[in-house]
């Protein structure tokens, strides 16, 4: 579990109720160094609470409408979640493996996007940027 964040004063904050599914999802979550897809989600809470997977899909997917949770793109059908940037967890660019498929956080530092730059020349609105890097990862490369 993220040792810095409250679930609950985070679920409060976005006028939800903080249910023991909802708890335990962010747990899950915010407790990985890096974002994880919906069925590692559901498998590792299947373990310890027999939650289904379509629970898992709608908390996701209200997570992600509410701010708390940041739904990453793999470039395909599939997503990875992690935590939605704020005090504790700042916006980062993301490295996905395409060979084995697993995504990682890179430091903040390691690649910046200058988005208020982009928003001052883009003639539309912004709502989201992701930066997400695509290669093969150290350990499918030996």
């Amino acid at each position: 579990m993220c040792n810095q964040c409250n679930y609950k004063s985070l679920l409060e904050a976005a006028d939800l109720e903080a249910t023991a599914n909802r708890l335990d999802v962010l747990e899950v979550i915010g407790g990985n160094s890096y974002p994880l897809s919906a069925g590692d989600i559901h498998h590792t809470l299947k373990r310890r609470s027999g939650i289904n997977r379509v629970t898992v899909y709608r908390i996701l997917d209200l997570l992600v409408a509410r701010g708390i949770l940041d739904r990453i793109s793999t470039g395909g059908r599939a997503f990875y979640y992690g935590m939605a940037p704020n005090k504790n967890h700042p916006r980062h660019p993301h490295f996905y493996c395409t060979r084995c498929g697993q995504m990682n956080c890179l430091t903040p530092d390691s690649l910046t996007v200058d988005a208020e730059a982009l928003r001052k020349t883009f003639p539309g609105r912004i709502d989201k940027v992701e930066v997400r890097i695509d290669g093969i990862c150290k350990n499918c490369m030996k």
